[in-house]
């Protein structure tokens, strides 16, 4: 028997390999070393490795994206005799972590087995008691762990406590998909500033209107349907006043996702022009912040009882100091949805991580029509801004991009293992 053979062989339907194997290509597909599928038989028998059970952690992991924060995102599996007898996911904030989920599915026959985690246990007491308590107790043989915490409460220390107890701890498995998975978490735990995303429609040429300033629609109806996940993802959407005074717009988020949390509207209104019977005023279906400048008034504040007024101390509204501020009210992530100005300014200040941009095959042309980055522009090539593509997809007519700066890919390759 082919299980006597190979001790990490798990049966499974033909109906599941068959689904499985058709994903990657049909069931003759070499699915490369995490996984071999032989069809011999109408009972498929899949071979696993460590490396395919981290990645059912991370696929576990990315189903808490938009509802952990200020949280990370995490998956964990346990495994005996190759076989897995305990998963877990951690859901929201406050909820059990996925440790601990998936210690309670495997109860006592946890003894012995060996846990995968996508991110280090934490060893400390939030809302939920240490991780590392649990997996000690459970008398767990073994922990493999993809990367670790980079806050400070955490790093290393989980690492430590585990290993004093005697557990052999083994940590880098598919550490660049763990770091990818939880980019948000981390920019926050290491720059205290919140991670921001920039997000455009545009035409071929770059433009996001026409000189009439006319944008509906250059995109398709499916990217602007792709687009409402990152209003899912990020703590809030921040927009320009002018974009209020144009469109009204609500700034909610209408996909199909249930979302737990409310999405944060933030307004830069350096001299509060935004009218009291703004949709985003008058709702109440979301918060809505308004940041102005110090020449407004308490008057002019008082007209707006339904928003949090965030006040800068100069007249213009520094943007630097305002993600600092930001992050202090644990605003962990930005999708900035503005028009060229804001735009502009977040890219002249090179105050982004991400860009995804949803290109249409139209051609607006125009001086004066506004474009992706307007200003005065970089003198030389140095000094333009360097990207990385992370991501191209067709959607129908549609290419969706989606890009960083070239040193955010190496962010936290520096992280200090243990």
């Amino acid at each position: 028997m082919i299980k006597d053979l190979l001790p990490n062989v798990v049966k499974v339907s033909y109906k599941s390999v068959t689904r499985y194997a058709n994903a990657y290509g049909g069931a003759s597909a070499n699915l490369g070393p995490t996984v071999k599928v032989w069809m011999g038989e109408r009972n498929g028998v899949f071979v696993f490795n460590k490396e395919y059970y981290m990645r059912l952690a991370l696929d576990l992991a990315r189903t808490g994206m938009g509802y952990t924060s200020p949280n990370p995102c995490v998956g964990s599996v346990i495994v005996k005799n190759g076989v897995v007898i305990g998963s877990g996911a951690h859901l929201r904030a406050g909820l059990a972590h996925a440790e601990v989920s998936a210690l309670n599915m495997a109860g006592d026959n946890a003894a012995g087995a060996t846990l995968y985690v996508t991110l280090e246990p934490c060893n400390h007491h939030g809302k939920t008691p240490p991780c590392t308590d649990d997996i000690i107790k459970s008398k767990i043989a073994k922990v493999i762990i993809a990367t670790l915490d980079p806050n400070p409460l955490v790093c290393g220390k989980g690492v430590k406590a585990l290993e004093d107890a005697g557990i052999m701890v083994e940590i880098g498995l598919l550490k660049k998909e763990a770091d990818a998975l939880n980019q948000i978490f981390f920019h926050y735990i290491v720059s205290k500033t919140p991670f921001v995303t920039l997000k455009c429609g545009m035409s071929l040429d770059a433009k996001l209107a026409t000189k009439n300033h006319i944008s509906k629609w250059i995109t398709n109806s499916n990217s602007r349907l792709d687009a409402h996940y990152y209003r899912h993802t990020h703590d809030a959407i921040l927009v320009g006043v002018n974009t209020i005074l144009a469109d009204n717009p609500s700034l909610t988020y209408r996909g199909d996702l249930k979302s737990t949390k409310s999405l944060i509207r933030i307004i830069l209104d350096t001299n509060l022009k935004t009218p009291t019977d703004a949709n985003v005023v008058t709702d109440k279906s979301n918060p809505t912040w308004i940041v102005v400048g110090s020449n407004v008034t308490k008057e002019q504040i008082a007209k707006y009882p339904n928003a949090k007024i965030i006040q800068m101390k100069d007249k213009h509204i520094d943007l630097k100091q305002l993600m600092l501020t930001l992050g202090e009210l644990q605003i962990t992530s930005i999708l900035v949805e503005g028009g060229y100005t804001i735009l502009t300014s977040f890219l002249e200040q090179s105050l982004f991580n991400q860009i995804v941009v949803y290109i249409a095959p139209l051609l607006i042309g125009g001086k004066s029509a506004p474009g992706l980055f307007m200003g005065e522009g970089f003198a030389t090539l140095n000094d333009a801004l360097k990207l990385k593509y992370e991501h191209m997809q067709m959607i129908d007519d549609n290419l969706k991009l989606v890009l960083t700066k070239e040193q955010n890919a190496q962010d936290f390759d520096d992280k200090e293992e243990v």
